[in-house]
């Protein structure tokens, strides 16, 4: 069983992913890479001058592979499902099981409906701060959650939001990824 399963391959489930498997925390990542990075070009998104929206996502996927991440590309999510101790996701290929799942799926807020999260008023997925769902366990991040505020770094921010928030409760304590230059030598 993995930790965590983040569904989506944008900058919300990347960033989640990243933080996951950088603290050591299994971390297995679908992506059918239709993220709609492909379309962008990055001039807005803090500490990157220019960048094309593709060459974004290559970059950061080996970013978060180097940390240990499992991605699965052209692997579709078919179901997910509430287990005694967590959730499991099926594909078409195969079923996985985690305790913890990021839906990170853009405007697509079929999953969430799927598994019975509650929406709001704007028919966005209701998250509280920490980015978790009525479902516990259960987090969505990005454009599932907001009505047409669709920025890669704010679906970024959700995704590291969603991950300190499980790196919280694994272990115990309000956790906070703060590295220091030591830790790059």
């Amino acid at each position: 069983m993995a930790d965590v399963i983040v569904v989506g391959g944008g900058p919300a489930g990347l960033s989640a992913a990243l933080f996951t498997a950088k603290n050591e925390l299994e971390t297995i990542v679908f992506d059918t890479d239709k993220t709609w990075m492909h379309k962008a070009h990055l001039f807005n998104y803090p500490g990157i001058r220019s960048i094309d929206g593709s060459e974004f996502v290559s970059e950061t996927r080996d970013q978060v592979r180097n940390h240990g991440a499992d991605l699965h590309l052209e692997e579709p999510v078919t179901d997910l499902e509430r287990t005694d101790d967590g959730f499991r996701v099926e594909t078409e290929d195969d079923e996985y099981d985690a305790e913890y799942v990021v839906l990170a799926t853009g405007a697509d807020r079929s999953i969430a409906e799927e598994i019975g999260c509650e929406f709001d008023d704007e028919g966005t997925v209701d998250v509280n701060l920490s980015m978790e769902t009525s479902v516990d366990g259960l987090y969505a991040t990005g454009a599932m959650v907001r009505a047409e505020e669709w920025q890669a770094v704010i679906a970024a921010g959700d995704g590291g939001a969603a991950a300190l928030d499980i790196l919280s409760t694994e272990k115990g304590e309000h956790y906070h990824d703060f590295d220091v230059p030591a830790d790059a030598e």
